[in-house]
């Protein structure tokens, strides 16, 4: 039994415990506004699941998935989820970088030079991170869980450095209904970004709430397509 480790309980974030806890996972849960909020979850999730603080989410996990916003990634360290808590850490990072609508100008990452991804590595010391759950929406996430070997199972890139990182987070998206296409590096992680023809289109569109399962090689085919502006 694995567990994951959830900084950042939002749509994705919670959508992702669902997927775990059928699996039979243990999920520990976090947000920026305490343990406190997240009864009602933990509730609808049964007994596999508790809330916590980030850092006993982070300290106590097998993997970690950070969903908050790309403009909160430096909280994460001074909040001290660095150093032993996230040392040799799995982190399944799923932000996308808003500057206009969410997160207000990077200069780590106006650039280019960076993706969000790697600039998440560089705050976190110590931990290997893979961009994953970023190019799909919450809704197609839920709904488009298969067993392994289904004819209709969908696939989700995955972008990282670390080889042996990205075989885990494959295993656990294999237990959670889904396959993954390697992306590359996490420098290649911008081609699953918003823009890009893997991000969202594959699944469907967002009014119809089941979407519509994307295989591997319709995933591979949309990745190549990407182009940078």
């Amino acid at each position: 039994m694995t567990t994951v480790g959830f900084i950042g309980s939002g749509r994705i974030g919670s959508t992702v415990a669902h997927l775990a806890v059928a699996a039979g996972h243990q999920v520990v849960l976090s947000n920026s506004r305490g343990p406190q909020t997240l009864g009602d979850l933990v509730s609808e999730l049964g007994p596999l699941a508790r809330a916590a603080t980030a850092e006993e989410a982070a300290s106590g996990a097998d993997l970690v998935l950070v969903s908050i916003p790309v403009k909160a990634y430096p909280d994460i360290s001074r909040v001290a989820l660095t150093g032993v808590a996230l040392t040799g850490k799995v982190v399944m990072d799923t932000g996308n970088y808003s500057p206009a609508r969410r997160d207000g100008q990077i200069a780590e990452l106006d650039g280019g030079a960076l993706t969000s991804s790697e600039w998440l590595e560089q705050l976190l010391t110590g931990a290997s991170v893979v961009k994953v759950f970023n190019n799909i929406y919450f809704k197609h996430l839920e709904y488009l869980s298969r067993p392994s070997g289904a004819a209709d199972r969908s696939f989700l890139p995955i972008a990282g450095d670390d080889p042996a990182a990205k075989d885990a987070v494959t295993g656990f998206l294999d237990e959670i209904g889904y396959g993954a296409v390697d992306a590359g590096p996490l420098a290649e992680g911008w081609r699953q970004q918003p823009g890009t023809p893997v991000y969202g289109a594959p699944y469907g569109p967002f009014d119809d709430e089941k979407g519509t399962p994307a295989a591997a090689d319709v995933i591979r085919a949309a990745l190549a397509a990407a182009t940078r502006s």
